[in-house]
């Protein structure tokens, strides 16, 4: 076997074994496979597409390119990953909260990928804080607090990591099949028992429609399933971001109002609560959806996922006092700057990519493998559907290092929202549930 061969055959509509899958993976995992032509086996499966069998032949291969995590615990472990969005800061409360209902969350995460945002880049706006540890830590952190999030270690699915950063500079980002793989074969790698996923469909998720976004949340689910993991999904509406920020620091402030109680962001809470529900469900700490719902309430109505969150900080790197000091330990970007409509009307619809696209031009995300991120510039008070803004208003608030680079992503958060006269027809927060 060979990679130019493996790739001709993907190129060619042609299937590939088990064994040519886990070449592949070795492969990447080794450096023997080349970033060319891992670019070329993503862009060839990006247009020709895997089978049902090759997806999960492909996840498990990745999965078993490293080290597989074995367990012994006295709850189950659990997780959750969302397909990306904006402004979409769920696993930060999630975890606390799943860890807080007797739960254990090694939850694998990524860094931004294309518009959106990544859940490490966030928390390590956090001074101090490590995404990056060995396996043993993670291990130890899990079994002590309940939960750690943290980026996958060169032991955890080392062909995932690679293809993930050729994927994000060449233009694979959207293949179903890759994204299937590269979610599952960490979540995999992690030992889980039970995982929810929460894919994303509108204007600022990958998936822009419905048709889209269920063939992914099936994709998923099935290749979950068919690797041996009980798991369900939950399609969920990213025609506007989640939030009223989009940006890490930022993100991170509304995270810490939720979590203790300060300023509640609801679709926030309601979201962590769906999710939440149904993990607690799959492991068998719930009844059902519903009654695990009610339990990750409960969790963050206590303030028992503040002060997980706040242990799991702690033992990463970061401030020991960061839940109660959070608003003086977060970076803050030197310009801040309204963006203001010359006419008034109603918000009709958001491009939810674009306001992402104009974060990672201020700074709050890549554009090129490698490059640095600016954890203070972004997005705050971005106006919702069905807002009305009056002329002079602002639709949202820039946070720049300069103000040449707030002038500049004016124009695009400006066009990024279309107003009118009349309200619109906001869609619901959770469209559908996927059980397979």
């Amino acid at each position: 076997m060979d990679a130019r061969g493996i790739i001709a055959r993907v190129r060619d509509g042609e299937t590939l074994s088990d064994a040519q899958l886990g070449w592949f993976a070795q492969g990447l995992a080794s450096g023997e496979v080349t970033d060319a032509q891992a670019g070329a086996f993503a862009m060839a499966v990006l247009l020709n597409g895997l089978s049902a069998p090759e997806r999960v032949g492909l996840t498990r291969a990745m999965r078993d390119s490293g080290q597989v995590l074995d367990w012994d615990l006295p709850g189950p472990v659990l997780d959750k990953h969302s397909t990306g969005g904006i402004g979409d800061c769920v696993s930060l409360l999630l975890a606390p909260a799943l860890a807080a209902c007797g739960a254990y969350v090694p939850m694998i995460s990524g860094r931004g990928l294309g518009h959106t945002g990544g859940t490490l880049d966030k928390l390590e706006a956090i001074p101090g804080y490590r995404a990056e540890v060995s396996v043993p830590e993670l291990q130890a952190i899990t079994a002590s607090i309940g939960c750690a999030i943290v980026g996958a270690s060169s032991d955890i699915a080392p062909a995932d990591k690679r293809l993930y950063g050729v994927r994000d500079i060449s233009g694979t980002v959207e293949s179903i099949d890759l994204i299937t793989a590269s979610i599952l074969s960490k979540k995999l790698a992690a030992g889980l028992e039970g995982l929810v996923l929460d894919v994303k469909v509108g204007s600022g998720a990958f998936m822009k429609d419905m048709a889209e976004a269920e063939a992914l949340a099936r994709a998923l689910v099935q290749t979950a399933q068919g690797a041996g993991c009980m798991t369900t999904a939950l399609i969920t509406d990213m025609s506007q971001p989640l939030i009223g920020a989009a940006g890490n620091a930022l993100e991170v402030i509304e995270v810490m109002e939720t979590l203790t109680g300060t300023g509640v962001t609801p679709a926030l809470w309601d979201l962590t609560c769906a999710l939440g529900g149904e993990a607690l469900a799959l492991g068998g700490l719930a009844d059902d959806a519903g009654d695990g719902a009610g339990r990750i309430a409960r969790a963050l109505e206590s303030g028992d996922a503040a002060l997980k969150f706040g242990e799991m900080v702690a033992e990463l790197g970061g401030p020991a006092d960061f839940i109660d000091c959070w608003p003086d330990r977060l970076p803050s970007a030197k310009v801040v700057h309204e963006v203001t409509v010359p006419q008034g009307g109603i918000v009709q619809a958001i491009d939810g990519e674009a306001l992402g696209l104009a974060v990672v031009a201020l700074g709050g995300g890549r554009l090129r493998g490698g490059d640095r991120i600016n954890p203070a510039v972004g997005l705050s008070e971005i106006a919702a559907l069905g807002d009305g803004v009056d002329k002079g208003q602002p639709l949202a608030l820039i946070h720049a290092a300069t103000h040449e680079a707030a002038e500049a992503a004016a124009g695009a958060v400006r066009a990024a929202f279309a107003l009118g006269e009349k309200p619109p027809e906001i869609p619901p927060l959770v469209h559908r549930r996927i059980l397979r």
